[in-house]
């Protein structure tokens, strides 16, 4: 119950979190600013008091930090590993299909029409015996 409420509180943070970085107004981010043409500007902009939204930013985004390194421990979710269960299953191995060479149903056997091209081929033919 508690991994079904912490994975709720973690997709609503992901949204919250999207919805607070596009709200949020660009600092001089065009590109002149990119090469250092911004002018006086920081790099993070002016100290100062930070916005309410920066302040839901900054939350928000540890709070999706914290979930997600709680979502990716070993156990966490009450599988230990995908491969130790893969291994618990039994192991079917493939069989080989006959060769066709191997069965006697697969071999033709004579044929009774010869082909005009088998007939006068030289290896085909009995003439040097």
């Amino acid at each position: 119950m508690i991994i079904i409420l912490l994975k709720g509180i973690f997709v609503i943070t992901c949204v919250f979190l999207i919805l607070c970085v596009l709200l949020q107004s660009g600092k001089g981010g065009d590109v002149a600013a990119a090469f250092g043409g911004a002018g006086a500007q920081s790099a993070f902009g002016p100290r100062g008091a930070a916005k309410p939204l920066e302040k839901a930013t900054v939350i928000a985004a540890i709070l999706f930090m914290l979930l997600a390194l709680i979502f990716s421990l070993p156990g966490f979710n009450g599988q230990s590993s995908v491969v130790r269960e893969g291994a618990a299953l039994p192991v079917s191995t493939p069989v080989p299909a006959p060769s066709p060479a191997a069965s006697p149903a697969a071999t033709p056997a004579a044929s009774p029409v010869v082909s005009p091209s088998a007939a006068a081929s030289p290896a085909g033919s009995p003439k040097g015996k």
